[in-house]
């Protein structure tokens, strides 16, 4: 399988093209063209129950779309569903993500819904992306993203964790002070560990709160 990632910057595109027997899985809306010779079959991938686990729990897709091909080679292009940045791991351990940052992956990559705790009401949400396995995964971030090296602890607003190794611990707290008095919505995720973390350069959150008047309302009358 070689990549590329096209126009990087706000608007990226990963471009992914396969040999003959080799298969790339994604979220199921995230292809935009591909080459003839390219096959795709859309399954749960694991099953109903795994299925709804990630569409219920963790907001993904309930389908995933498979993409091989049987000529020599076959070429597909994936889009993020958020302007950003798109990341390539090569996977070696567990790796938690927030809600909607999977984008696709060898399907020797497994993604499932891991529950945070009752600490996720407060953040990112009860559940979380689990990716585990080996191979290649790509996921996106808002904005620019970012890659820190923890060693000991770390803070991040809430909103701008993308992902995180396993080895990380974190917690949520609360910013001390005026502002989170008046208004209430400085929410810290405290990471403590060994591991990286990856921190992108906008949140989704004050971006819905811009939108949030302009809304379609209904019309009692």
């Amino acid at each position: 399988m070689k990549y590329e990632i096209l126009n990087p910057g706000a608007f990226p595109a990963l471009e992914v093209t396969l040999s003959r027997g080799e298969k790339l899985v994604s979220e199921s809306g995230a292809m935009s063209w591909m080459t003839d010779g390219m096959e795709v079959a859309t399954s749960t991938r694991g099953g109903f129950l795994s299925g709804m686990k990630r569409k219920l729990l963790a907001g993904e897709s309930f389908f995933q779309n498979e993409f091989s091909t049987q000529a020599p080679q076959a070429t597909v292009g994936l889009v993020p569903g958020q302007p950003g940045t798109i990341i390539p791991i090569e996977m070696d351990g567990d790796l938690y993500m927030e809600r909607g940052a999977y984008l696709a992956s060898a399907p020797e990559v497994t993604i499932d819904s891991k529950f945070s705790g009752l600490k996720g009401l407060f953040a990112e949400g009860l559940f979380i992306l689990k990716a585990g396995g080996s191979g290649t995964m790509f996921f996106s971030g808002y904005g620019e993203v970012q890659e820190l090296q923890v060693d000991g602890e770390y803070i991040v607003d809430n909103g701008f964790a993308v992902a995180w190794d396993a080895t990380l611990e974190y917690s949520i707290t609360r910013v001390k002070g005026v502002r989170a008095f008046l208004f209430g919505d400085q929410l810290l995720m405290k990471f403590r560990g060994n591991g990286r973390l990856w921190v992108q350069s906008r949140s989704p959150y004050p971006l819905a709160s811009f939108f949030y008047p302009f809304r379609p309302q209904k019309n009692n009358n």
